[in-house]
Formats: structure tokens, C-alpha cells, sequence
């Protein structure tokens, strides 16, 4: 069947540069209110309506800039800061000193914390830290005293900046470390898919051409034992698998890049009378309702392929003799199939041992199954009486359920 690939992007920071570019705007904007309501306090206005003329022309130019770590970069980090600097230095050549005794604002006012904040999101906070400095030293200029607001103003810019440029560390960090266990878990559920299909195909045929080998004898017995090497080897190699290295998106600001192969639900939901039909013979009797019992494509095919593995079980640990009963019950929420044969049973711990052993066909090709499609199987069996497999699928899976 085709696959199909979906690519899903994380990214915790973006929020915060969307937020910054409306940041820049709104700060624009209150600078230019300031100035025009304290339009006494400036010796030369003229400079100052210059400089706001430069500063709307930067901050509504550069705005792309703003938008995400990749067009964010250090030439303009560099000239950004430079703009904000030069309105500082150049508030005391404008206003009066009444203003700065007052504790009037700078000519950039708290525009000046945004080009702080582009540099924490850059580059975290060590960068926040870098860019904190300068401006520290241009407001202490600016009021030629170490005043107790402008103290505080700028200690309260160095650290909101370094909280900051710290979060989006913690968060880069975080993104790194989902987009591993996400594709982990995606190689870990095709590696089971793989591992269901191997044994329902491949590991049978080479099990039977080892007994059939060992029966005959001669060449047949060495071709029977080579086919028993290579059944342990590709049960082996199917129970161990390898994961894929993690890949990441080369702008961080997009996050994380998780690549999760998945298989259409097709068109509509399919009977799975259908599909359980091809089972029944003359030593399986099945029993099911009048009624279609509809569930989704994807979820029917592996159902059906869990009861098909069960009744495989069936044929290879309780003979070909044995006779075994296919049960199936529409229930309101879920869907019930009971595999139920005459044979003399397992012993106990022998599942655990199969398992150990790398002979998945109870651990993936029925319970791996219905755990993908959010059911369960149960599997009751006491020796000399038989064995009885109940799998339950939920007629909605549970990623539906949450999309509604």
C-alpha cells in the first residue's frame, strides 16, 4: 500500500517573535506619544523628529527581521542595537536638563528593550547579556549619574533579556529531546509492523522448510538447518531493529523536524465479516452477526491479520488436527473477536520464553496490533483444555476520538 510521509514542525520560540515584531511597533508607538506630550522639555526638536522619522523607517523596514531566528541575523542585530544606542547618547543633546533631572525617558524610551530581546532570542542568553551591557552604559551616560530609577530600569531590562534568551535555550533543548522520542517511537511501530508482516510470511515458510528438512534427511536435512540459522538471524535482526538518527530542522526558529511514516484509513470503513470469511473451513468454524460489522480500513486489516496469526498458532503448536472457533460480537463501542481452538493448551511461562527467545507471534502479531489501534489482547489457556485469544479493537480510533 502507499505510504505517505507527514512532516510536523514544533517550535516553542516562534510565539516570542511574533510577539517581539508587535513588540517593536507598539514601543514605536509610545516613544513618538512621549515625545509629542513632553514637546516643551526638547531644546531642539528638530533632531528629535528626525531621529523618529529614522526610527519608523527602520522599525516598519526591518519588521521580516523580526519574524524568525534564520532573517535575523548578527550584520542586523549589530545595527538594530546601534540605532537604539544613538537615541540614547543623543537625549541629552536634545532635551533639557529639567527633563533628565525629572527622569524623563530616552528618545527610544523602551523601543530599546526589543533590540535587547532579538539578541536573547538569537542566541539565548549569553547573547541577551552581551546586548544588556551597552545599553546599560548608555543610559548611565545619558543621566550622568547612577540615578535609582535608571538603576533600576536597566538591572530590570539585563534580566528580563537573560530570562528570557534562557527559556528559549530550555525550549530549543526541549524540541531536540521531543523530536528524538517521536521518531523513536515511529521507528519502534514500523519496526513492529515490519516484524508482524516478517513473521506471518518469511519466519513461517523458513520454520516449516527446517522441520520438513529435518524429516527427510539427507540434503533436505542441511538445507532444513540452514533455513533454521537464517530464522534465527532474521528474528534477531527483526526483535533488535536500529533507529534512525534524530533530524532537526536547520532553522531553529521552525523547530524541530519529525518525519512520521503513516498509512491511509482509505475511503470508508470495511465489514470485517469480509475479512474473516477466507479463514473458515472445514476444521474453523465462524461464527458472526447478521449485520456488517463496519470498523476503519486500516484498523479491519490488522484484526483480521491478529486472528490470522492466532489461528496459525493454532495449526503449528496444536496440530493440524485441532479444530478452532472464530467468534465475533458487535459491541456498542468496540468490536470483540475470540479465537478459541481444542488443543492441549500452553504451558505456563512458555510465552514469556518465546518471547525471550525472539519468536514474536503472540508479542507482536496480535498484541502489537491491537496495542496500535488502542484495543487489547487477552489470551487464556490452561493445558489439556485449549486456548482462547479475545481481541478488542474500539470501533473509533483513538485519534479520531481526540481529533473530535
Amino acid at each position: 500500500m502507499t505510504k505517505r510521509e507527514r512532516v510536523v514542525r514544533m517550535s516553542v520560540e516562534q510565539p516570542l517573535w511574533r510577539a517581539l515584531t508587535g513588540y517593536r511597533v507598539l514601543t514605536l508607538l509610545y516613544a513618538i506619544g512621549l515625545f509629542a506630550s513632553a514637546y516643551e522639555d526638547y531644546d531642539r526638536p528638530g533632531v528629535a523628529v528626525a531621529y523618529y522619522a529614522v526610527l519608523t523607517v527602520w522599525t516598519l523596514a526591518t519588521l521580516p527581521r523580526v519574524q524568525g531566528a534564520a532573517a535575523c541575523t548578527r550584520r542586523f542585530l549589530a545595527v538594530d542595537l546601534a540605532v537604539a544606542l544613538t537615541g540614547i547618547v543623543l537625549t541629552p543633546w536634545v532635551v533639557t536638563q529639567g527633563h533628565i533631572d525629572r527622569g524623563g525617558s530616552t528618545l527610544p524610551s523602551i523601543w530599546t528593550a526589543g533590540s535587547v530581546l532579538a539578541y536573547a532570542l538569537k542566541g539565548g542568553w549569553r547573547w541577551a547579556a552581551f546586548a544588556s551591557t551597552p545599553v546599560a552604559a548608555a543610559n548611565l551616560v545619558e543621566r550622568g549619574h547612577p540615578a535609582r530609577d535608571t538603576v533600576h530600569n536597566v538591572i530590570l531590562v539585563w534580566v528580563a533579556s537573560i530570562a528570557i534568551g534562557y527559556v528559549v535555550e530550555v525550549a530549543r533543548a526541549s524540541e531536540r529531546t521531543l523530536a528524538r522520542a517521536l521518531e523513536i517511537e515511529a521507528a519502534t511501530r514500523e519496526r513492529e509492523r515490519l516484524a508482524r508482516d516478517i513473521h506471518d510470511g518469511v519466519l513461517q515458510v523458513l520454520a516449516m522448510v527446517q522441520r520438513r528438512g529435518t524429516v527427510l534427511g539427507g540434503e533436505a536435512a542441511e538445507l532444513g538447518r540452514m533455513a533454521g540459522e537464517q530464522e534465527v538471524a532474521l528474528r534477531t535482526l527483526v526483535s533488535g531493529g536500529l533507529v534512525p538518527a534524530s533530524r532537526v530542522s536547520e532553522d531553529e526558529a521552525e523547530g524541530a523536524v519529525v518525519r512520521l511514516v503513516e498509512e491511509p484509513d482509505g475511503s470508508g470503513p470495511v465489514d470485517l465479516r469480509t475479512l474473516l470469511a477466507r479463514y473458515a473451513g472445514s476444521r474453523v468454524n465462524l461464527a458472526e452477526p447478521g449485520a456488517p460489522v463496519e470498523l476503519p480500513p486500516g484498523a479491519a486489516r490488522e484484526l483480521a491479520a491478529a486472528v490470522g496469526a492466532a489461528l496459525d498458532n493454532v495449526r503449528r503448536h496444536a496440530g493440524t488436527e485441532a479444530r478452532a472457533w472464530i467468534l465475533v460480537e458487535d459491541e456498542p463501542g468496540e468490536v470483540v473477536v475470540t479465537v478459541r481452538d481444542d488443543g492441549p493448551g500452553i504451558p505456563e511461562g512458555r510465552l514469556a520464553q518465546a518471547e525471550g527467545e525472539g519468536r514474536l507471534g503472540v508479542a507482536q502479531s496480535i498484541r502489537g496490533r491491537l496495542r496500535d489501534l488502542g484495543g487489547s489482547a487477552e489470551l487464556f489457556s490452561t493445558p489439556g483444555q485449549g486456548t482462547e485469544v479475545e481481541l478488542k479493537v474500539p470501533k473509533v480510533s483513538p485519534g479520531k476520538a481526540e481529533r473530535r
